[in-house]
């Protein structure tokens, strides 16, 4: 006959606190046609090519997204289930995470050729403006500067 082991406890994650003050979540296009749906989206009931947003799910994802820098993936996704009440797995927290991360990083970049390239439209103009520069219009959308000296 085995021996019963001494109960250690349940180790359980604090609840969430809130995430967003509100609840602003826009839909998102349909663009993978996947057999699962994001976590935190649904099927929209008015368009099937649009992914309705899940507040609460999504609310949950965020603070998961804290847990899973002081506990493991397994057990903030056990957690992130046991909150929603909707399965996601360890790996496919970890990868929405990363790709969050991706596409945050990718528009912080383009917002930031964005920012340089107004910049260096305002110093082209200016240069424009001076003494012996010219404006030929080849195109409707293109135009050419000739300057000299």
């Amino acid at each position: 006959m085995r021996e019963k082991l001494p109960d250690i406890g349940t180790w359980v994650l604090p609840q969430p606190k809130e995430a967003y003050d509100d609840d602003s979540f826009v839909p998102i296009p349909y663009l993978k046609r996947s057999k699962y749906i994001p976590f935190g989206y649904k099927i929209s009931e008015t368009d099937p090519d649009v992914l309705d947003p899940i507040p609460q799910e999504l609310k949950a994802l965020e603070q998961a997204k804290q847990y899973i820098k002081r506990y493991s993936s397994r057990h903030v996704a056990v957690w992130l289930k046991k909150v929603t009440g909707r399965y996601i797995s360890h790996t496919g927290l970890l990868k929405r995470i990363k790709d969050e991360g991706r596409t945050k990083r990718r528009s912080q970049a383009l917002r930031e050729w964005a920012r340089r390239l107004e910049k260096a439209i305002s110093v082209a103009k200016k240069y424009e403006k001076t003494k012996g520069c010219k404006k030929t219009s080849t195109k409707e959308t293109q135009t050419q500067v000739e300057c000299t000296g």
